[in-house]
């Protein structure tokens, strides 16, 4: 489960930018949107974040995503190393710097607090510790400067024997993680980041991902599927598909007026259509594992009522799931729908800056209608537009 996420100097966000999960203890509204997991805290189900366009709010995808991808490649360098590929450092001044990751997360008894800086040569910081949830004790599971790595006393004695072999552009974490170790702390901590669900806008125009995912569903778990389909009003009966050539054709099963079946090719179906059948899919393996999910303009293609349906299913009681996502779509920004501390904003300033600011940093009125004060640019995040006509005169 996701508490935060913290970025500092990759691609518009040049400052510290925080992206928390926690809860805002004073908030009484929606309580049932909230995760409790046996600490004081309480943490968000569902986040949104809005902003203008060219603000930064796909940046904040791709930053996580950056993240992801370095734990994941950073020790299986070809000739360019995963630290080359995803150093994206702040555009717009002369000293690039390191760029800078931490996330904080819970999982089993245990929080962790992971993180690393780095630029395109070398891992230049990483650190990892540990927090029982019951005790509240702290320990350091390891500490890495440069080329110097400490480890705390629970792993010392197992890990001492390789720092030696750790490549300058590899990652702890990531080297760990492949070698057979009594310990499975850095393989619990691998695998809690690279189950979290990082989706790009435009995911639905994937037919690979399709043809890759859509079979297992239907081959596994089609009666929820269909279901799904009935509930969002898609008009379709059945969904098969025929892999015995090399592309997988997918069909739809249609009743007409005169009751009889009527099959029609999976991509004539709209294009919200096939995005619903995906983020049902991808909705699906989130709430059942437990996994966190991210989605880029999570609106675009979808109804607002669908839209609104879709981030519904995250709020399950026995689950610890969690979706954030960004948005242009404003209906759901709403104190009928969202706690205070849900709604994000993220606004660039003049000379490229993105800043990333949630609805709980400002004095909110008890009768304020957020959407209208949104739009009235009371929070940022929105376009600031000039007079222009394309016809002069």
């Amino acid at each position: 489960m996701l508490i935060q996420f913290m970025l500092k100097n990759v691609l518009s966000f040049k400052e510290e930018t925080i992206l928390d999960m926690t809860a805002v203890p004073a908030y009484k509204e929606h309580e049932s949107n909230l995760i409790a997991c046996g600490t004081k805290e309480r943490f968000l189900m569902v986040a949104a974040v809005y902003g203008a366009n060219a603000s930064g709010k796909s940046n904040l995808y791709f930053d996580m995503r950056y993240f992801r991808m370095i734990v994941e490649k950073s020790l299986n360098n070809g000739e360019e190393t995963a630290i080359e590929e995803y150093y994206f450092p702040f555009s717009f001044e002369e000293d690039s710097g390191n760029s800078e990751f931490q996330i904080i997360l819970i999982t089993g008894a245990y929080e962790y607090r992971y993180g690393y800086e780095y630029n395109d040569t070398q891992i230049a910081a990483e650190w990892l510790y540990r927090k029982s949830l019951k005790t509240n004790r702290s320990s350091t599971v390891f500490e890495r400067s440069a080329e110097i790595i400490c480890f705390g006393s629970s792993v010392r004695k197992e890990c001492d024997v390789y720092k030696e072999q750790i490549p300058s552009e590899t990652l702890v974490l990531s080297f760990f993680n492949k070698l057979k170790l009594q310990t499975d702390l850095f393989k619990t901590v691998y695998c809690e980041i690279m189950g979290m669900l990082v989706v790009p806008t435009d995911f639905c125009e994937d037919r690979k991902l399709l043809e890759h995912l859509l079979p297992m569903v239907i081959d596994g778990d089609k009666e929820k599927l269909m279901d799904f389909l009935s509930a969002i009003d898609t008009g379709i009966k059945n969904i098969e598909y025929d892999d015995s050539d090399r592309r997988i054709e997918f069909t739809t099963i249609h009743r007409g007026k005169d009751n009889k079946e009527y099959e029609l090719d999976l991509y004539s179906e709209s294009e919200g259509t096939i995005k619903s059948i995906l983020l049902f899919i991808y909705a699906r393996t989130a709430i059942r594992s437990n996994r966190f999910l991210f989605i880029d303009e999570l609106n675009v293609k979808l109804h607002p009522l669908l839209l609104k349906f879709i981030v519904d299913l995250f709020y399950e009681e026995d689950s610890t799931a969690q979706l954030l996502y960004t948005t242009h779509d404003t209906t759901l920004m709403d104190r009928k729908f969202f706690r205070r501390d849900q709604i994000w904003f993220v606004q660039k300033d003049e000379y490229g800056y993105s800043e990333l600011s949630a609805l709980s940093d400002f004095k909110v009125r008890s009768d304020a209608s957020f959407e209208k004060d949104y739009l009235a640019g009371v929070y940022g995040g929105i376009p600031f537009l000039k007079e222009f006509r394309v016809k002069e005169g």
